[in-house]
């Protein structure tokens, strides 16, 4: 047990230094961060065991949770709502054409069949919106005609729209049929808006009108709600990243306490 919390230490410890040389660098701290899971690896250098790819799964899943936070939640929405109509064009249909171009790829090309090409264009059709992010904060870039907001906006968006292929695309694959396509996108879309409008004008009103969080633990209560409102809109059966990502929105553009200490934590 003391040799896991020592290998933990020293992976974490590593991950915080590749988020600083990451700058000198030039290149995004994920590329580092994914370097040092290849060298602790089963077939890295120390080569760490590791199949438990349900446990991975999850791990991810909680970790891209607050990606999409993050990423709804340092908008600007007076930046961006002049490029909104384009953005969401790019994050849906482009996520579509995207997906749909891959899936053609794989099915002719690579002689997949049609339910895996599917999948595997569902899976590639949405762009990393960490690594847009980290770019294009990190090295402040003031592209030309709002490109970077628009850019912003569209990777933080179009990854509901891929999740939302994604599932569509495994009911075909375990099911053999996809059921009613347009329910199950109509459930996703309003389930998530709903779930994502309430539970922020909740945290909003607890925030800036009330004072049951006690100074310091405001952070905590933010974690516990974007995990809450991942959780409830999976429950209910709807898209829980588009959720927390207008959680994340609606959040980051209300008046409540320690907003100059949340953006730099997530």
């Amino acid at each position: 047990m003391t040799g896991i919390i020592l290998g933990i230490t020293l992976i974490m410890l590593l991950c915080v230094l590749a988020e600083k040389f990451s700058d000198r660098l030039g290149m995004p701290a994920l590329i580092l961060f994914m370097f040092i899971g290849m060298l602790f690896g089963s077939d890295g250098i120390f080569k760490v065991p590791f199949e438990n790819f349900e446990l991975a799964e999850r791990i991810c899943s909680v970790a891209f949770v607050f990606i999409m936070f993050y990423g709804g939640f340092n908008t600007k929405w007076e930046a961006a709502k002049s490029i909104a109509g384009k953005a969401v064009t790019l994050s849906t249909a482009g996520v579509f054409i995207t997906a749909g171009i891959t899936a053609l790829l794989c099915n002719v090309v690579l002689k997949f069949s049609f339910e895996e090409s599917f999948l595997i264009g569902a899976v590639l059709s949405s762009t990393d919106a960490a690594s847009v992010f980290a770019i294009l904060r990190k090295k402040k870039l003031n592209l030309k005609d709002g490109t970077a907001s628009l850019l912003e906006v569209e990777s933080g968006s179009n990854d509901p729209i891929s999740y939302l292929l994604t599932i569509i695309a495994i009911g075909i694959m375990t099911n053999g049929k996809s059921g009613n396509i347009a329910a199950v996108i109509a459930m996703q879309i309003i389930f998530g808006v709903l779930v994502g409008l309430v539970l922020a004008k909740l945290c909003v009103f607890i925030m800036a009108k009330t004072s049951l969080i006690a100074e310091g633990l405001e952070m905590v209560f933010v974690i516990a709600m974007v995990l809450g409102c991942y959780g409830l809109t999976s429950f209910v059966g709807g898209n829980a990243f588009l959720s927390v990502y207008l959680f994340g929105i609606l959040m980051g553009n209300s008046k409540i306490k320690k907003k100059e200490i949340l953006i730099p934590f997530f």
